[in-house]
């Protein structure tokens, strides 16, 4: 009988596997592939778990975000309602600073007044007192000294009353 090349290669093909076998090789290959599944599965399980966890710290931090949040806007409230506090308050003070210095002012303008008339009566009386040394001074008889001494003294209190006014 004639074998070719062919046959050689099956029959110690067939030689190595059951050298293989019965070495135990199967069981070798067997475990290796079991371990890199349990690997496998060890691997999968923390990435799970790490997983789980980035969830849980996303969830936390997200709850902190709304919490600041929610803080932010207490606070810029708050801050909203003390500055109209403060502008009312400010309103308040203004309002008082004007009242008293408008009152300031017009009891400046009655002491001026006041003091103005004065003047004018003062300036009335010297006048008068003025008038009626002239007249008397003069002493011409058949004048009305009284009459001529009224008339200066209306005529100068005009003159006064405009000046002051």
């Amino acid at each position: 009988m004639h074998f070719d090349a062919e046959f050689y290669v099956a029959v110690g093909f067939t030689i190595f596997v059951l050298v293989l076998l019965w070495v135990g090789a199967h069981s070798k290959f067997a475990a290796l592939i079991d371990a890199r599944i349990n690997r496998i599965k060890g691997e999968l399980a923390e990435a799970e778990r790490l997983r789980t966890e980035a969830e849980s710290l996303l969830a936390s931090f997200e709850k902190k975000r709304e919490e600041a949040e929610a803080e932010a806007r207490a606070i810029v409230a708050q801050a909203k309602e003390e500055a109209e506090l403060i502008a009312a308050e400010g309103k308040r003070r203004l309002d008082e600073f004007m009242a008293r210095s408008v009152k300031q002012v017009e009891q400046k303008i009655a002491q001026a007044e006041a003091q103005a008339a004065a003047e004018v009566r003062a300036a009335a009386a010297d006048a008068a007192v003025k008038v009626a040394e002239g007249v008397l001074a003069k002493g011409a008889p058949g004048r009305d000294f009284v009459t001529a001494g009224i008339n200066e003294v209306k005529s100068l209190a005009e003159r006064a009353r405009y000046v002051s006014t």
